[in-house]
């Protein structure tokens, strides 16, 4: 006759037996949080094998936005704060109007770890674009990495309102490969937002006493010339600089979702002139925001441009 356990001893191996399930639950979620990269020891790697990150002065082209370039049509950058892999991690997003802060970040991966290694593009490992979400206030900024993985850079919103940060950055993945991501997070600053109409279209724009103008017409599906001149006092200004290894830097934003694109130009000037390739992601209304350098100091032009 088989001996049969009685309740007493049933419960002890019930309660027994969920303790060790906790157990090895808890061990389970513990290997899930993987923690923060391991720390670098060198500086941020370039390649120039045929990768993403390229010598100043290269051929003009766009900045691919995720796993693969948008190409003529395609969509823009930034409108996620997760693309190719990667995500935006942000410490905070709330920020005081008016008040200088440093602002910061990770780039994680897929197995949530913060990437450290990053391609130099433009002499820079990673540019950030901020802009309000009416399009004004532009900043064209550079973030220094810690070993850590963390990013971080002073930032100032001067009004408030609802404000966009994109990281436009390459990252090299586990296989030495360069994958070009651009991400884009809110940002908001308290306080009475008076957003401010899109100026009308228009070709010509000043700044810091330079008249700009551009020539040519995007077009959806198709790769269009721009060419942008600068002209002081009425004369051309011949002296441009090279600002962060080329003649000028263009971002535009789309109207409404704030698609981004960030198209540099041919590595010569075209007759005075600084001559981008741009293909339009869709019709719309785009805030243009052509960086170019004279004397040493760096000036923003900005443009409407309607694409039918």
């Amino acid at each position: 006759m088989s001996a049969v356990p009685d309740r007493g001893t049933v419960r002890l191996a019930l309660t027994l037996g969920g303790l060790v399930l906790a157990l090895l639950a808890g061990f389970g979620l513990g290997r899930l949080d993987t923690g923060s990269a391991a720390p670098v020891t060198g500086p941020l790697p370039s390649s120039t094998d045929g990768g993403h990150s390229h010598p100043p002065g290269m051929g003009p082209h766009e900045h691919p936005t995720g796993a693969a370039s948008p190409g003529p049509g395609g969509d823009p950058g930034g409108l996620a704060v997760s693309a190719a892999g990667y995500t935006l991690v942000p410490t905070g997003t709330s920020l005081t109007a008016g008040r200088r802060q440093d602002f910061r970040f990770q780039v994680r991966g897929a197995d949530r770890r913060a990437a450290t290694g990053f391609a130099l593009v433009h002499e820079k490992p990673l540019h950030m674009i901020v802009v309000r979400r009416d399009l004004t206030g532009y900043q064209h900024l550079h973030p220094t990495m810690a070993p850590d993985g963390t990013w971080s850079v002073p930032l100032t919103l001067p009004t408030p309102g609802v404000w966009r940060a994109y990281a436009d950055f390459t990252v090299l993945d586990a296989t030495a490969g360069q994958v070009p991501v651009t991400l884009g997070v809110d940002l908001v600053a308290a306080g009475a937002y008076a957003p401010q109409p899109l100026p009308p279209a228009a070709r010509e724009a000043t700044v810091d006493g330079f008249t700009v103008t551009y020539e040519g017409t995007p077009q959806v599906g198709a790769t269009q010339p721009l060419l942008f001149r600068v002209f002081s006092g009425g004369n051309p200004v011949s002296a441009l600089e090279p600002y962060l290894g080329a003649f000028g830097h263009l971002v535009a934003l789309r109207e409404g979702d704030l698609g981004y694109v960030h198209v540099h130009p041919e590595a010569e000037l075209a007759g005075g002139a600084v001559k981008f390739w741009l293909a339009a992601p869709s019709p719309g209304r785009y805030r243009l925001y052509l960086d170019f350098q004279v004397a040493g100091a760096v000036h923003t032009a900005e443009f409407t441009l309607t694409v039918a």
